[in-house]
């Protein structure tokens, strides 16, 4: 009885507009950013490195690099304070978390760009056409 009543409160601050990811992705995160009384949006781009799950406890992190150092942000899924999420690219990673991305430095540091099957079959089909 208790436990149904706590889903059914934090249901109601549940996002459903998340868009969809998974870990090795590269994502912009525009998150809400309030200085003084203005508020204005800043993005935030690099790789998924976690994703946590849990209804409105779930998080994601997002390493990149600045300036040749390492920065990582966790960010809170169902939060109301980022706009919007982007994906630019999917990563093909076999793992849930890349923190060995932690210790690569340069190139060595990049996630393989997993290729899209449709526009591969569409490729095909015009080629043989």
């Amino acid at each position: 009885m208790r436990r149904d009543l706590i889903q059914h409160v934090e249901s109601k601050y549940l996002r459903q507009d998340v868009t969809s990811f998974r870990t090795g992705d590269s994502v912009r995160v525009h998150w809400k950013v309030k200085e003084g009384e203005k508020e204005r949006v800043q993005a935030f781009e690099g790789v998924v490195i976690r994703k946590k799950k849990g209804q409105h406890r779930a998080t994601f992190t997002v390493r990149k690099m600045s300036f040749g150092v390492g920065v990582e942000r966790i960010f809170p899924l169902h939060s109301p304070r980022y706009e919007k999420i982007e994906v630019l690219t999917h990563g093909d990673v076999n793992r849930n978390r890349l923190f060995y991305l932690r210790g690569l430095k340069g190139k060595a540091s990049r996630v393989a760009v997993q290729e899209d099957t449709e526009a591969k079959a569409a490729a095909k089909s015009s080629k043989g056409a």
